[in-house]
């Protein structure tokens, strides 16, 4: 845990979150600034400053992606369709540096880019 770091308080439970999901490895809650009708974050416990860092341990990353998949289920967006998105660097806009993947859906989602 990072003392100084978002979602470390907010797995540690120093700051409120309306939790959606949780296993072992991973915490998954509601974005306080959705973008989509459904907008969760699914955050590993650990302590990982971005999706670079993650990649370097590949169970804990599949964890992230399984937990992502259960929240859509979760959110009943699991048949319409959902989308991932992990933001590294300044960039893609890069907020909080705690590796974090984004679960959006529940309407037609924009596409990427400009």
């Amino acid at each position: 845990m990072s003392a100084d770091c978002l979602f470390c308080r907010i797995i540690a439970g120093e700051i409120p979150s309306t939790k959606v999901h949780e296993t072992e490895t991973v915490y998954a809650f509601r974005d306080i600034s959705p973008q989509a009708k459904v907008h969760v974050l699914v955050v590993p416990k650990a302590h990982h400053e971005d999706a670079a860092a993650l990649a370097g341990h590949p169970e804990l990353l599949a964890d992230v992606v399984a937990a992502g998949a259960e929240v859509a289920g979760i959110e009943g967006v699991a048949e319409s369709g959902y989308r991932f998105v992990f933001n590294t660097g300044d960039d893609a806009c890069r907020t909080v540096f705690h590796a974090h993947m984004h679960v959006l859906g529940g309407e037609q989602l924009a596409g990427f880019g400009r």
